[in-house]
């Protein structure tokens, strides 16, 4: 099975193909400003480098956070985009889950695992895995100290993601989704996730409320 793996959730603008379990091009590249310019560039370098048609893909997987707004928007929209256009299913994984099915297959986990990114705001989006990938806990968005508070009983050995290194726990790859890893992600589940971002927060633009009478 040849599949596509997009992850926008981080600066790191992801793209891949795997084949089988077996990685066949990557691109990545950093500008959290630039998802939009970045992510079909690199879907086409992959493709190139790996000598393959978009319509030769069977399926698609995306990343779905969390993540920032705009961020997500872009790579989930291009995602359902392809999918809709070659008719092949599109895969939604919470990107967290990706990290951590990564380190797992690395072989060095011996124990449980804290994945946290920047939810910007002095805050981190987290969660907290088994030895062998399951989730503990989570998805949450919280202050770093926080965080570190409710771990203290988890049994936690080792940390992976772009906001670790205040925790004082070894730190594992990689730091942000790969193909590999959302693939992975998306192995766990035997019907595809829902195309539904994970903002975990309210977005700040909101309706204007009604406008104020001016007396006369």
């Amino acid at each position: 099975m040849l599949v596509l793996a997009l992850d926008t959730s981080t600066p790191a603008v992801t793209a891949g193909l795997v084949r089988d379990g077996v990685l066949l091009a990557e691109r990545v590249a950093e500008d959290g400003r630039k998802h939009g310019e970045l992510l079909m560039p690199g879907v086409q370098a992959a493709c190139a480098e790996a000598g393959v048609r978009l319509a030769e893909l069977d399926a698609v997987v995306v990343g779905a956070g969390p993540g920032p707004f705009t961020g997500l928007r872009v790579g989930m929209v291009t995602a359902a985009a392809l999918g809709d256009a070659l008719g092949v299913p599109v895969h939604g994984v919470c990107s967290l889950d990706a990290i951590a099915q990564a380190v797992v297959s690395g072989g060095a986990l011996t124990g449980n695992l804290l994945v946290a990114t920047d939810a910007r705001r002095r805050e981190v989006y987290w969660a907290a895995y088994e030895a062998e990938g399951a989730r503990l806990t989570g998805l949450t968005v919280e202050r770093p100290e926080a965080v570190a508070e409710r771990i203290g009983g988890l049994h936690v050995v080792a940390a992976a993601g772009t906001m670790v290194e205040g925790f004082g726990l070894p730190v594992l790859g990689p730091a942000t989704p790969t193909p590999l890893g959302l693939v992975a992600a998306a192995a766990l589940h035997t019907v595809p996730g829902p195309l539904e971002p994970l903002y975990l927060r309210r977005p700040d633009a909101v309706p204007p409320g009604e406008r104020k009478k001016v007396a006369p």
